[in-house]
């Protein structure tokens, strides 16, 4: 499996600060540990870099409008559960719900333990006991674990399923989803009367915030199960050898983009050197772009007017302010 380190060590080759046999000093190896991380982090930020999006789920509060989300915050999990190996066996759920994405804290569990596919562990309200698979091999033995996603940069879509009518009565086949729009904060102000009572959220703002993530629904419901859509952040390797586990092609991304980072520290101004190395790194950024680019959406309608009077009249109780 590719370490950081051998990514680092062929990044420094490239450019030509070491020859073939040698391996980079412990400095080296740190600064361009650094460099690595910096651009890990700045690719979580390049839409089209990002190859995957977590679907976060949690279940409605009756009565609460706002929600905090990241690491300690409200949306997450607590459960009883064993790892042995890569396999993480849940017994029981003392609240929230479980679902792919999510990192692992608990006493003896290896820091950066995420959720990767769920096994027996999947149902219809991604909340049931079973098995899923983790990233990290280890063992530990049964206790109580909390479950969190980490802070998204932004929400990209969502949708809240309904799993009981009015009455109480379930709904046949798994409930019904209803989209919810994401609103700018010019429009979530624009909203009269923000604790309006409605039977589910119909749209929501979202805050990111420095450490938490903020999660404002409207109107004020009374069930649901939220379903949220946001791009998978890129995490900080914490040591030189840590695996790599990325996609096919982002290992020679990484390789080509970092030597591209390093020569300026490695005083490397040869105009054919430079020309070549810029070249490898573009092409190797643009392949995994074509690759994550999106397809084209859909017609629907805008955001707004999924929460405004166009779509019911529910406006009414807002004062009519809302867009």
């Amino acid at each position: 499996m590719t370490t950081p380190y051998d990514i680092i060590s062929r990044a420094l080759k490239d450019i030509g600060a070491l020859e073939a046999g040698e391996v980079p000093t412990a400095d080296a190896a740190q600064d361009a540990f650094d460099m690595l991380n910096d651009l890990v982090d700045q690719w979580s930020n390049e839409e089209m870099m990002v190859y995957y999006k977590n679907e976060i789920v949690f279940p409605i509060v009756a009565g609460q409008t706002q929600y905090t989300i990241g690491p300690g915050g409200q949306i997450g999990a607590t459960i009883t559960g064993s790892i042995s190996g890569t396999t993480l066996t849940v017994t029981g759920i003392s609240s929230g719900a479980i679902n792919v994405g999510q990192t692992l804290s608990g006493t003896g569990i290896t820091s950066g333990t995420k959720i990767v596919a769920m096994l027996t562990g999947a149902g219809n309200n991604v909340n049931e006991a079973g098995t899923y698979r983790l990233n990290i091999s280890q063992t530990v033995s049964s206790e109580t674990i909390n479950l969190y996603y980490q802070r998204p940069l932004s929400i990209d879509s969502a949708f809240v399923r309904i799993n009981t009518n009015s009455n109480g009565v379930p709904i046949v086949n798994g409930g019904l989803d209803y989209p919810i729009a994401i609103l700018a904060v010019e429009d979530y102000e624009m909203i009269g009367l923000k604790t309006l009572n409605g039977p589910w959220p119909k749209a929501l703002y979202y805050q990111p915030s420095e450490t938490l993530g903020n999660i404002y629904v409207w109107p004020n419901p009374s069930q649901g199960e939220m379903h949220i859509f946001t791009d998978n952040l890129f995490q900080n390797y914490t040591n030189l050898n840590d695996t790599v586990i990325l996609p096919q092609g982002y290992t020679m991304a990484l390789r080509w983009c970092l030597a591209e980072r390093l020569m300026p520290m490695y005083g490397k101004a040869n105009p054919t050197q430079i020309q070549m190395i810029n070249a490898y790194a573009a092409q190797a950024k643009a392949t995994v772009k074509r690759i994550n680019m999106k397809p084209v959406q859909s017609a629907r309608f805008a955001d707004a007017m999924l929460a405004s009077r166009q779509r019911d009249a529910g406006w009414i109780l807002s004062g009519g302010f809302f867009r």
